[in-house]
């Protein structure tokens, strides 16, 4: 699933993210924000792995994760889909490289886009 942010263009979805609080461990972190942002109760995160985000100064540690419940968007997004293995596309660099391996590890070589 994608999700887009309200402040993003109309045509851009990522991962759902979120930010570490303050001592709190990354594999909660994964669980708080997907019930936060999408109102969704989260199995046990599965890292998929860890990629530098030059351009904001950030490391990115992505999990995958399951959850169950009804989407129901929190005010810092506008929309969502659900996207087959096959048509999904990549970004070149951040949540795009996380998404790119976890598909890899279903048996599919994603498609590259640039971003404008």
């Amino acid at each position: 699933m994608l999700a887009r942010n309200r402040a993003w263009p109309r045509t851009f979805y990522g991962l759902i993210t979120g930010f570490l609080e303050r001592e709190e461990k990354p594999e909660r972190c994964v669980v708080r924000e997907v019930k936060e942002e999408l109102d969704l109760d989260a199995a046990t995160p599965t890292l998929v792995g860890v990629y530098a985000f030059e351009r904001m100064n950030q490391v990115i540690i992505a999990y995958h994760v399951t959850a169950t419940g009804t989407i129901t968007l929190n005010d810092e997004l506008d929309d969502y889909k659900h996207v087959p293995f096959e048509r999904c596309r990549v970004w070149p660099g951040g949540t795009g490289m996380a998404l790119r391996d976890w598909l890899r590890t279903k048996g599919y070589e994603p498609e590259s886009f640039q971003l404008p």
